[in-house]
């Protein structure tokens, strides 16, 4: 078993590997375009636990902070401690704590959203959307209100706005806007893929 467990730990790397550098980690919805960098995090989290799943949200994770690195954006100070933080000349050891700690959450989540479902006596695949969408929705909604907490300042003047009650609208509407369909495309994902990885992974248990 613990060779099948390193088998698809490897596969879900190697996903999240892909996702991350190709345009394959996007789907074009028509007003935005989905992430799909989490959902391997959050299938893994379901079919291999807790554990395996902090892992790879870690990597996913740190693969955040390489790519702000190397090909930054005007956001990517929240996610580099490389990257001067927008206004100023220093950088800022936050950026590691959005980086990972959000992501990292995302593999762990899902598996108890999950399991506490099953106990609910919910049907499988109906379980595995809410924990598909939950472990997506918590990716967003950790990484804005940080981004919104920790990075006030910055992030008021990357969108042109004054700091006040209608920032934290325009953090809203990223998690309404962004967060939700993303979610969504999550939990059919993880409702289709991990319905039959589930099978597979437990029946070759038994």
């Amino acid at each position: 078993m613990k060779t099948k467990q390193l088998t698809l730990t490897a596969i879900f790397l190697s996903i999240i590997l892909l996702f991350s550098f190709t345009p394959l980690g996007f789907i074009n919805l028509g007003f935005i375009k989905a992430t799909l960098v989490h959902i391997p995090v959050i299938i893994g989290a379901i079919i291999l636990g807790p554990r395996i799943g902090a892992l790879l949200g870690l990597s996913f994770g740190v693969l955040s902070m390489v790519i702000n690195t190397m090909t930054p954006s005007i956001l990517s100070f929240a996610f580099s401690p490389f990257i001067p933080v927008l206004g100023t000349n220093e950088t800022s050891l936050w950026a590691i704590v959005i980086a990972l700690v959000p992501r990292i959450l995302t593999g762990v989540v899902p598996y108890y959203v999950f399991k506490w479902l099953q106990n609910k006596k919910m049907g499988t695949k109906s379980t595995l959307f809410i924990a598909g969408v939950t472990g997506s929705m918590v990716n967003t909604i950790l990484v804005m209100n940080l981004i919104y907490f920790i990075f006030q300042d910055a992030y008021a003047a990357s969108k042109n706005i004054a700091v006040g009650e209608g920032l934290y609208k325009a953090v809203l509407s990223v998690i309404f806007i962004n967060g939700v369909p993303e979610a969504i495309v999550a939990g059919i994902a993880t409702s289709a893929v991990a319905f039959v990885l589930l099978k597979v992974y437990q029946k070759n248990q038994s």
